[in-house]
C-alpha cells in the first residue's frame, strides 16, 4: 500500500483497539491512565489496531489467555502521540507514544475465548 492509500485509509478510520487483560485495564482505572503491556513498554509505545487487524493480532498475541477485555479509542482523540507504522505484513498499525488517559476510552467490551483458545472480539466499529 503507498502512503497516499495509507493516508486515505487513516483518514476514514475514527476507532482503535486495544487488548489488554481485566486485571491490567483495572489497574489503569485506579491510575487514571494505562502506561502498556511489557512489550509495549519495551518498545516504547502502546500497540492498537485498528477494526480490521484487531482479531488477528488476537489470535496470535492473545491465544489462550482469559480474562482479555479490548479498549475503543478516537484515533483522532490522541493527536500527534499516535503515528501509524508499518508492521505485520507492511500494514499501518496505530502506536501511541504517551500513556493512554483512561477517560479517552469509548467504550470496554469482554473477549472471551473461542474454541480454538483465541479471542473473540465481535464486530468493531472502523
Amino acid at each position: 500500500m503507498g502512503l497516499l492509500q495509507g493516508e486515505r485509509r487513516r483518514a476514514r478510520l475514527t476507532r482503535i483497539y486495544k487488548i489488554l487483560t481485566r486485571e491490567a485495564w483495572d489497574e489503569a482505572l485506579a491510575q487514571g491512565e494505562y502506561r502498556g503491556s511489557a512489550l509495549d513498554l519495551t518498545d516504547g509505545f502502546i500497540h492498537f489496531s485498528t477494526a480490521g487487524q484487531a482479531q488477528e493480532t488476537a489470535r496470535r498475541h492473545f491465544t489462550g489467555q482469559a480474562g482479555l477485555v479490548v479498549l475503543s479509542v478516537d484515533a483522532e482523540a490522541l493527536g500527534d502521540a499516535l503515528r501509524w507504522e508499518p508492521s505485520r505484513g507492511g500494514d499501518l498499525f496505530p502506536h501511541l507514544y504517551a500513556p493512554l488517559s483512561c477517560n479517552l476510552v469509548l467504550g470496554v467490551r469482554a473477549a472471551r475465548l473461542g474454541r480454538d483458545g483465541a479471542p473473540v472480539l465481535g464486530a468493531l466499529t472502523p
